[in-house]
């Protein structure tokens, strides 16, 4: 028997995603591993995963909004936002949940209708904030005890397709696509 790749959720938390509108998250460390590599041309790179990515735009083909909040503000974060048509992708964001509140203002969305992963104390408050904030295993204890979620996959490796699929599994926003 196989592995089941969507984990058995709670009855909060199943009630928690099934108003997400809009999946925010962290960059480095979550669609990332954290990690950056210094190249011989002179700049950093940092490793994507494709899962992630295709788990993004299955939520956009639902009409779920997604968005990127990230402290950093690296190249490769930029690029892969645009090869994935993320069309809320702020970085060097001093305060995440400041530029949140700009961003449902326009979107007309609540924290009950938004999801969050981040991984580092920055995050925490966003966490609190939204109705399902997750985090990935490696997260410093602070974020992991703010979290409603775990996810099993590490950052840069397919925790965002787990959440991506589990909101896909519980939200009621976009029934009609896969």
């Amino acid at each position: 028997m196989t592995e089941r790749t969507t984990p058995l959720l709670s009855l909060d938390l199943q009630a928690r995603l099934r108003p997400v509108r809009l999946l925010c998250l962290d960059v480095d460390g979550v669609l990332t591993d954290g990690n950056l590599s210094w190249s011989d041309a002179g700049g950093w790179s940092q490793r994507f995963s494709v899962r992630d990515g295709f788990g993004i735009k299955l939520l956009q083909e639902r009409g779920i909004e997604v968005a990127i909040l990230s402290g950093g503000d690296l190249r490769a974060g930029r690029e892969r936002a645009a090869s994935l048509a993320i069309r809320h992708a702020y970085f060097g964001v001093a305060d995440k949940v400041a530029r949140y509140h700009e961003l449902a203002g326009v979107l007309g969305i609540s924290p009950a209708e938004t999801a969050y992963v981040g991984d580092e104390l920055v995050d925490v408050p966003m966490i609190r904030l939204v109705a399902f904030g997750a985090t990935v295993p490696d997260a410093v204890d602070e974020v992991r005890d703010a979290a409603l979620y775990i996810t099993r996959r590490p950052g840069g490796d397919g925790a965002v397709r787990e959440v991506c699929d589990l909101i896909r599994t519980h939200s009621d926003f976009g029934r009609g696509a896969p």
